[in-house]
């Protein structure tokens, strides 16, 4: 599969100026966790697109921080998605389609679904030691933390809703928010 969207300098500019010059220059394309997202809303792949990377150094907060740095860029018409999966547990995954989903891991998903809605980001922030299941429900963060970029673009007048809830192969929530 390939989804040819261009990419954007001008985006590029934008978002190393907004994060203090985080953004670097990459030639490697954009990975599955944008293109499988983008191929649906955007089939024509007729919008820029600017992939950012997680950088697994910062901590959960320093995340969330850059999500506060980015919210100016939809003032500038500039669509931020965060694009992962809330619980993603590939050590108990069921490749069945059908696979039964766990009750561990729909009971962590309605915890994000009910602290997001809540709006206690410190909460989802600091996830592992608010919730015994996190370990289990997110073993590496790598899924969990675009969340925290969503969060952190929240305005104050906002609330952030799910647009999309279910779960395949009985480990993996395919939850999906928007700001409104």
């Amino acid at each position: 599969m390939t989804y040819p969207a261009p990419g954007s300098p001008q985006v590029a500019a934008l978002v190393n100026e907004a994060t203090g010059g985080v953004v670097r220059p990459a030639e490697r394309g954009i990975d599955h966790a944008a293109w499988m997202v983008l191929r649906n809303v955007y089939p024509q792949a007729d919008v820029p697109v600017l992939e950012m990377s997680l950088d697994l150094t910062l901590d959960e907060r320093e995340h969330y921080r850059l999500g506060r740095r980015l919210a100016r860029l939809r003032e500038q018409n500039v669509l931020v998605v965060g694009s992962g999966n809330i619980v993603h547990n590939l050590y108990e995954v069921d490749w069945a389609q059908d696979a039964p989903t766990a009750e561990w891991a729909v009971a962590y998903d309605d915890w994000v679904r009910d602290a997001v809605a809540g709006r206690r980001h410190d909460e989802l922030i600091d996830y592992v030691a608010a919730n015994p299941l996190s370990r289990r429900a997110a073993p590496t963060a790598e899924h969990y933390l675009p969340m925290l970029y969503v969060l952190g673009l929240q305005g104050a007048d906002e609330r952030i809703e799910t647009v999309h809830e279910s779960f395949q192969h009985g480990t993996v929530s395919m939850r999906s928010f928007m700001t409104v």
